[in-house]
C-alpha cells in the first residue's frame, strides 16, 4: 500500500467522490485552487472518508477545508507517513 498520494490518484478520487473532473496536471499547476474546478469543502470530505476507510487512518484535521490541492496533498502525506511509521 503507498504511503503517498499522488496528483492523479487524487484526481480519480475528486472524480469518485466530489463528482469533478480535474486533469492531474491542472492540480499540479502553482497556485492552482479547488474553488477554480468546482470542488468544495463537502467533495473534500467524500475524499477525506474514502482516504480513511482505504487506509484505515484519521485524516489531519482541516484536510476537508483545504483551499489547495498542495496543501490537501500535504496534509494528507503527512497523515499517511505518521501511520505508516507507527
Amino acid at each position: 500500500m503507498s504511503t503517498t498520494l499522488s496528483y492523479p490518484e487524487l484526481a480519480a478520487l475528486l472524480q469518485a467522490r466530489a463528482g469533478v473532473t480535474v486533469a492531474p496536471g491542472d492540480l499540479e499547476q502553482p497556485g492552482a485552487q479547488f474553488d477554480e474546478f468546482g470542488v468544495d469543502s463537502l467533495g473534500l470530505l467524500g475524499v477525506v472518508g474514502e482516504l480513511e476507510n482505504r487506509h484505515g487512518l484519521k485524516v489531519a484535521s482541516g484536510a476537508e477545508s483545504a483551499k489547495t490541492p498542495s496543501e490537501f496533498l500535504e496534509l494528507v502525506n503527512s497523515s499517511l507517513s505518521a501511520k505508516a511509521g507507527a
